[in-house]
C-alpha cells in the first residue's frame, strides 16, 4: 500500500511532470519542490485534489539561505491542510535575488494575503499578482529586508557584554 507522499507525488508527477523538482518525507511531512512559476498551479490542483482537499493554507513564510546556489538563495514554504483527514503537506519554491519574484497565490487563499505581505515586508520577496503588496509591519521606509541573513547577529563594537556570561 502506498504512503500519502507516493500517492501525491505520483498525482503531481502525472499533472506536472518536470514541475515538481523534488518529493520527500520530512518527519512524517511530505514535503515538493515546485518550480515557481508553477505554484499557483500546483496549489489550485491540490486544493481540488480528489483523495485529499488540501483547502486550508497553515501557513506561508520566506527563508534566506545566502550560501545556497544563486538560483536558490530565497525559498518560499507553504503549508496546507486538509481538515476532513487530517493531513499537512509542505510545499517550496526557489528564486534567486536578482530575480526575487513569486506569483501571489491571494486568488486561491485569502490568508496568503498577509503571509505574502510579512514575507516581502521582511525578505523583500514580491508576489507578482498581490493585491496590496506593501509592508505590513516594519516602517514603510525602512530601506533593508531585516530577516535575510546578511546582518550581523550582534554588534561587534559593544563593549558593555561579558561573553563568559554567554558561555564563549
Amino acid at each position: 500500500m502506498e504512503n500519502v507522499t507516493e500517492r501525491i507525488g505520483k498525482a503531481l508527477q502525472n499533472k506536472f511532470s518536470d514541475a515538481i523538482i523534488k518529493q520527500e518525507l520530512i518527519v512524517d511531512f511530505p514535503t515538493f519542490t515546485v518550480k515557481k512559476e508553477e505554484i499557483l498551479n500546483v496549489l489550485t490542483f491540490l486544493y481540488d485534489y480528489e483523495d485529499y482537499k488540501f483547502q486550508f493554507m497553515t501557513s506561508l513564510c520566506g527563508v534566506h539561505f545566502p550560501d545556497n546556489a544563486k538560483e536558490e538563495e530565497f525559498c518560499v514554504v507553504y503549508q496546507l491542510h486538509d481538515m476532513v483527514q487530517n493531513q499537512r503537506i509542505r510545499i517550496k519554491v526557489y528564486t534567486s535575488e536578482s530575480d526575487i519574484k513569486v506569483p501571489s497565490v491571494t486568488s486561491l487563499f485569502k490568508t496568503a494575503n498577509w503571509l505574502e505581505r510579512e514575507t516581502y515586508d521582511f525578505y523583500g520577496i514580491q508576489f507578482t499578482g498581490h493585491p496590496n503588496l506593501t509592508k505590513i509591519l516594519n516602517m514603510e521606509d525602512q530601506p533593508y529586508f531585516p530577516m535575510r541573513k546578511q546582518y550581523q547577529v550582534e554588534d561587534e563594537t559593544r563593549e558593555d557584554k561579558n561573553d563568559a556570561m554567554f558561555g564563549r
